[in-house]
């Protein structure tokens, strides 16, 4: 069984994450956003994916991620999902041995850049990168799913 556990921060638009090792175009829709799980149907880069996330307890959740042909995920993206795409540009960047992502959302959610860390253990220490600067890891506005219903340029300032 998969496990995601992983922490969730806000960027600074300006920090030297922009210096990433690679980056890839990100398009994401929800088949489901039930309150039991998440479905959704991703495509990064030129690779397409299925995933299934249950709710969260705290900063770890069951997680089945699938690769998908390409066109598969080209039609379940304008066909079955139920709420906006979630468009936006994966940078990855290595600080201090651990994979951060760090992502620059555009379309309905441009000008939000959040940088994701995943953990082997829910009690892991991690060293902040001067990048980050609040962690919203527990705030529901922040989660992919959420975004895609209520995108951040809806959000009152």
């Amino acid at each position: 069984m998969g496990i995601e556990i992983e922490r969730k921060f806000l960027v600074d638009p300006k920090g030297a994450w922009r210096q990433s090792d690679k980056s890839l175009i990100c398009q994401q829709g929800y088949i489901s956003t039930q309150s039991a799980c998440s479905i959704r149907v991703r495509l990064m880069g030129e690779k397409g994916f299925l995933t299934m996330k249950a709710k969260r307890e705290g900063i770890q959740r069951d997680e089945f991620e699938y690769e998908i042909p390409l066109a598969d995920a080209h039609h379940m993206l304008s066909h079955y999902c139920d709420s906006s795409i979630v468009k936006k540009i994966r940078h990855y960047v290595r600080y201090q041995g651990m994979l951060w992502e760090i992502d620059a959302f555009e379309g309905d959610n441009k000008g939000l850049i959040l940088a994701e860390v995943e953990l082997e253990t829910v009690d892991q220490q991690v060293s902040l990168p001067q990048w980050v600067t609040k962690e919203v890891s527990g705030d529901p506005r922040y989660f992919n799913a959420m975004l895609a219903k209520y995108p951040f340029k809806e959000w009152t300032r």
